[in-house]
């Protein structure tokens, strides 16, 4: 996307209803897709609010409308929900501030389009488990989020990036890719091609038992990272779920299995050295007791007995978007070095081969918190 100028911005600005002077604008944030500024502005008697304004990015977010009405109509619940269960919706949920003309976007004069969100203050956003804590707690506030939403009417929701977690799809792209082979690559990784060809059940696990009927359709976030939670800096709780651009329908699962995928890991994304890679059961246990807990019995016992699988397939399925991309050329993911794309395949297979060996361990810590909960 075109950078942004002072003058698109400003546009921006004023077609938004905020309050006060405008004394401070910044970039903020470590995110890759969309472009995002920190606004201060100056009220009456001198209080300074923050706000967020950000430049959604429409070639990955083909509909920004559709995104948007996602957006609005999941905040809109949790905000419901939180008042009921007498929390603050002020922080513990995303808060739209709309355009002039009331919509919950701005599309300016170049086409670009724009939303606003208050800023939640005194809290933080990790981007790597430093202390355990702070894992727990996504565990339990992204559970939390799949508890409010466990009554919101899923099918209802746009796919805002199509076939996003449809790992049975990204097999058949995989399997064009190593026939095509138009970077002439495929002769270089015949064992991490063949590693994903063995795994052809694992990838269309999931399809399966949705296409039966014995497990759900949810509201899912999709991105489940540490670093979309935003954690009280008082409490260290938990407080609230940002980044819902890939709120969708989907699997619960996957959304706990990206989660253990990222923050489990013993190693970067990206090590080249793996016999540093391996998923930690600590931190397993630790992801699995929040979540569950935080779910609060919204999930059925067969999910809840189905997230190792959902650990290993999302691996399995990260590993086999960066193999995909490696042998296409590097069109998607963005690299830093040469054969980048081939590191992230080959700590995510590294991974999947560590959860394959671990699975009765993965499995009893499940069945642990699964005869605690009061699912069904």
């Amino acid at each position: 996307m075109v950078q942004v100028t002072k003058e698109q911005r400003a546009e921006v600005i004023k077609n938004f209803r905020y309050a006060g002077v405008l004394v401070d604008a910044r970039p903020y944030g470590s995110g890759h897709i969309n472009d995002t500024y920190l606004l201060t502005f100056e009220t009456a008697g001198g209080k300074h609010v923050k706000i967020i304004l950000q430049r959604m990015n429409k070639t990955v977010f083909a509909n920004p409308v559709e995104l948007m009405e996602n957006i609005t109509g999941v905040t809109s619940h949790l905000r419901k929900k939180i008042v009921e269960n007498g929390g603050d919706p002020e922080r513990e949920t995303l808060n739209v501030i709309p355009a002039e003309d009331g919509k919950p976007y701005y599309k300016d004069s170049l086409g670009d389009y724009w939303r606003s969100y208050k800023f939640i203050t005194d809290a933080t956003s990790y981007d790597k488990v430093e202390k355990s804590e702070h894992f727990y707690q996504s565990a339990v506030a992204f559970g939390n989020f799949q508890r409010l939403l466990a009554d919101y009417p899923a099918e209802t929701l746009h796919e805002t990036i199509k076939g996003f977690h449809d790992t049975k799809a990204r097999f058949e792209v995989f399997k064009a890719a190593v026939d095509k082979d138009a970077a002439g690559r495929a002769a270089y990784v015949k064992d991490e091609i063949q590693f994903v060809l063995d795994r052809e059940e694992t990838a269309n696990y999931f399809s399966g038992l949705l296409s039966r009927g014995e497990i759900p359709l949810r509201v899912t976030h999709n991105d489940t990272k540490l670093n979309n939670i935003m954690i009280d800096d008082n409490t260290g709780k938990g407080i609230c779920v940002i980044d819902l651009d890939t709120v969708m329908p989907g699997l619960a699962v996957n959304d706990f299995g990206d989660s253990i995928r990222f923050g489990a890991s013993t190693a970067a994304e990206d090590e080249t050295e793996l016999d540093k890679v391996s998923c930690s059961m600590e931190l397993f246990e630790l992801y699995a007791k929040g979540y569950i807990e935080g779910c609060g019995g919204k999930l059925t016992k067969k999910e809840i007995q189905l997230m190792p699988m959902g650990a290993k397939v999302m691996t399995f399925e990260c590993g086999m978007r960066f193999l995909t991309d490696y042998l296409q050329g590097d069109t998607y993911f963005k690299i830093h070095r040469e054969n980048h794309n081939l590191d992230r395949c080959r700590t995510q297979f590294k991974l999947v081969e560590d959860m394959e060996r671990k699975w009765y361990t993965m499995e009893g810590i499940i069945e642990k918190y699964n005869c605690l909960t009061q699912a069904v």
